[in-house]
């Protein structure tokens, strides 16, 4: 009785009542928005009715009775698992929609299956968004960051949906529309990329303070913490500090200690790197993520290769808290080289893709809501706003004096834990990126001489214009 009292009333649509989905209705419910969910499960069905009797919340298992909840023409929101999944619901959908209907991707869907999926969409009438959608479960519920693109008439009409249920910031919502075709889950790829890139550097500061320093949870609880207080706040330091407090139920432990070395991951960040690979734009960091991600996966060739190679690790025998205090500012300076590095990309990229991207808009919505948020952002947006046409952040005059001021601590963070012998591939990526970008020179016309003498590349002069082969032996 319920839903037939609700036929065409619903502003808004949602298929998949998983955890993000669920819990975004509601919030949308909670902001005065009619809106019904789908799911082929019963049970998230049945829970969805139970938990929202309070709103104008409805739900269905068959995609009729869902379809037939929504005002014309209708919006309809995905959030189910990036790939098949998404082309499947699009298509048990077709049969049913009319000119003017808009499909709502917020999945994180790669972005040129986005605009395969929009092409194919408006040839029959029907307009498609990538959103992109950053907060995780209490993001969705309270208020996430939103990454919308595509057709800007298609986004004019949920704005006000998406307006009021984004994180707020200042009294702004974190949300934006930030351009055509798949601006939206372009940026929510590189946004995941740096979030790759930053959860590795976190990861190493705790492997180097463990083995190298002997530091039990409770010491790195502290000194988390502590961090967080000052120019490292984020919210990424501030569940990590909250991690290493947290108790298991089952043995009384710590519960970090419980879990499995092995790091998984859903593909962003290896499409981040192959992305920046192919418009040729360096993003080391991120890739050394990604590569660690991997290589946590073999941990019976690692188990081996720890016989094979024996070196234990060594006790740092320094001054504990002048290594601290480095160590901070050393991450602090690889946090801005990772964000740096996304933002370079999504530079080119917008020029590649014709994105028309807003840097400066781009920061401010990640300030809140998002994994990603982070004071270091309000410097980012101003850097942004101050010159919209700023290739890459290492440009900006007041990250540069910051950068300037932490390098050495960079240094010798990296040189110190060369000594000990524990890994900081991501550290020692930003500190080789920071050094190569800063260099008026580079060794590659050594590589390029090599090109010309096995391959007739050719080479350019620096005393005269145009391309050069030499018959390198006689």
């Amino acid at each position: 009785m319920k839903n037939e009292q609700a036929q065409q009333q619903c502003d808004i649509g949602m298929i998949g009542l998983g955890i993000m989905g669920r819990n975004l209705l509601l919030n949308m419910a909670e902001h005065d928005f009619c809106v019904a969910g789908y799911d082929k499960d019963e049970t998230k069905v049945t829970s969805l009715n139970q938990e929202s009797k309070q709103h104008d919340v409805y739900a269905a298992s068959n995609i009729k009775d869902f379809l037939a909840l929504l005002k014309a023409p209708r919006a309809i929101m995905l959030l189910v698992p990036a790939g098949p999944a998404v082309d499947a619901i699009i298509e048990e959908l077709l049969p049913f929609l009319q000119t003017g209907d808009l499909i709502i991707d917020a999945g994180n869907s790669y972005f040129k299956d986005t605009d395969n999926r929009a092409q194919k969409l408006i040839a029959k009438g029907i307009y498609f968004l990538g959103v992109g959608i950053s907060g995780g479960e209490e993001g969705a519920r309270h208020g996430p960051s939103i990454m919308p693109g595509g057709p800007k008439a298609a986004y004019d009409r949920i704005h006000p949906i998406f307006s009021a249920v984004a994180a707020k910031v200042n009294n702004e919502p974190c949300v934006a529309y930030l351009g055509p075709k798949s601006a939206g889950h372009y940026v929510k790829m590189i946004h995941n990329g740096i979030e790759y890139g930053i959860m590795q550097l976190i990861a190493e500061t705790y492997d180097v303070m463990k083995r190298g320093l002997n530091f039990n949870d409770e010491q790195l609880c502290k000194i988390y913490g502590e961090w967080n207080q000052g120019e490292l706040n984020s919210y990424l330091l501030e569940i990590t500090g909250n991690i290493f407090s947290k108790k298991d139920d089952r043995t009384g432990k710590e519960l970090i200690d419980q879990i499995l070395a092995v790091a998984q991951q859903n593909g962003t960040g290896m499409w981040t790197s192959r992305s920046a690979m192919e418009l040729q734009c360096p993003t080391p960091t991120i890739d050394s993520a990604v590569m660690i991600r991997d290589l946590s996966v073999f941990t019976e060739q690692r188990r081996n290769a720890s016989e094979i190679y024996q070196r234990a690790i060594k006790k740092f025998t320094g001054v504990e808290n002048t290594f601290l205090t480095q160590l901070q500012q050393a991450l602090y300076a690889a946090m801005i080289i990772t964000y740096a590095q996304g933002m370079a990309l999504l530079f080119v990229a917008s020029k590649k893709y014709e994105y028309d991207l807003d840097l400066a808009t781009i920061a401010r919505i990640w300030r809140g809501g998002c994994i990603i948020r982070a004071t270091l952002l309000e410097d980012i947006c101003t850097a942004f706003q101050n010159n919209g046409d700023l290739p890459h952040l290492l440009l900006d005059p007041h990250l540069s004096h910051v950068l300037m001021a932490n390098q050495e601590d960079l240094r010798q963070v990296i040189s110190q834990a060369i000594v000990l012998g524990v890994p900081m591939p991501a550290f020692m990526a930003s500190l080789g990126y920071f050094d190569s970008y800063r260099s008026a020179w580079l060794p590659a016309n050594l590589i390029q001489a090599q090109r010309d003498y096995f391959g007739s590349h050719t080479y350019q002069r620096i005393d005269a214009t145009g391309t050069f082969h030499t018959q390198w032996e006689e």
